[in-house]
C-alpha cells in the first residue's frame, strides 16, 4: 500500500490533493495498482466518456448521472487551505497531523446536492464491499475512482454512495458496475468511509463503457 512509509506532510499533500480529485478538479492520482485506460476526474472509468451534461432521462427509466453533479456547484474543498505551504511543515510537525485531521473533517462533512434528493438514477463506478453472504455482496460502497477507501484515502462524502442492493450481487472489490436505483441525501457511517448519498439500488450490473 503506498502510504505505508509515507510522513505526515506527504500525507496532507495526498490527502488534499484526494479531496480536489473528488470534487472533480483534479485527476486521481495514488491507486496502488493501474487504473482503467484514460482514466480522468471528469470520466473516473476509462473509455467512452459520460455525457458533459446532465442527460434527460427517458420517462419511467433512471436518468444517467455524472460524479460531479453529486457535488454543489459552490463547493470548493480547498478553500480552507489556500495560502498554506505544507512544504513548511517538518515530518513530525504536529501542525501536519492537525492539517490532516482538519482535511478528513472536511471530506467527511462534504455537501450533497439537494437537487437530487429522491432522483431515480444510473452511475458507474467501483465497489468497495460492505456486507457479503453466500458469495454476493449485499452492501457496498460505490466510488469513482480505482483504488478508493481500499488503495488509497476515501474520497469526500459527496463523491460515495451507500448502496444496499435488492438483490445479492456478485462482484468483488474494485469491480465496474452500473448502479441504478433511488438516490437519497442520507449520511452514512462505515469503516471503509463516510457517504453523503444512499441507493436502493433496482439493479447492479457490470460495467462495459458508454451508456449501455
Amino acid at each position: 500500500m503506498p502510504f505505508t512509509h509515507a510522513t505526515s506532510t506527504s500525507k496532507a499533500f495526498m490527502r488534499l490533493s484526494m479531496l480536489i480529485a473528488g470534487a472533480g478538479l483534479a485527476a486521481a492520482a495514488w491507486a496502488a495498482e493501474p487504473a482503467p485506460k484514460d482514466t480522468t476526474a471528469t470520466n473516473p472509468l476509462g473509455g467512452k466518456a459520460t455525457p458533459a451534461t446532465p442527460a434527460k432521462a427517458t420517462p419511467g427509466q433512471p436518468r444517467q448521472i455524472t460524479w460531479e453533479e453529486l457535488v454543489p456547484k459552490d463547493w470548493d474543498p480547498a478553500k480552507e487551505f489556500k495560502g498554506m505551504d505544507l512544504s513548511a511543515l517538518d515530518d513530525g510537525d504536529p501542525r501536519a497531523n492537525e492539517l490532516l485531521m482538519k482535511m478528513q473533517e472536511v471530506s467527511n462533512n462534504a455537501p450533497t446536492n439537494p437537487a437530487m434528493n429522491g432522483t431515480e438514477i444510473k452511475i458507474p463506478g467501483f465497489i468497495v464491499p460492505l456486507e457479503e453472504a453466500k458469495g454476493e455482496v449485499t452492501e457496498f460502497l460505490l466510488v469513482p475512482y480505482f483504488g478508493a477507501c481500499i488503495h488509497t484515502p476515501p474520497p469526500p462524502a459527496n463523491q460515495i454512495l451507500h448502496v444496499v442492493p435488492q438483490k445479492g450481487a456478485k462482484f468483488r472489490a474494485m469491480d465496474t458496475v452500473w448502479v441504478t436505483g433511488k438516490l437519497q441525501t442520507l449520511r452514512n457511517d462505515s469503516m471503509m468511509g463516510v457517504s453523503g448519498y444512499h441507493v436502493s439500488a433496482a439493479t447492479v450490473t457490470k460495467y462495459t463503457g458508454g451508456s449501455k
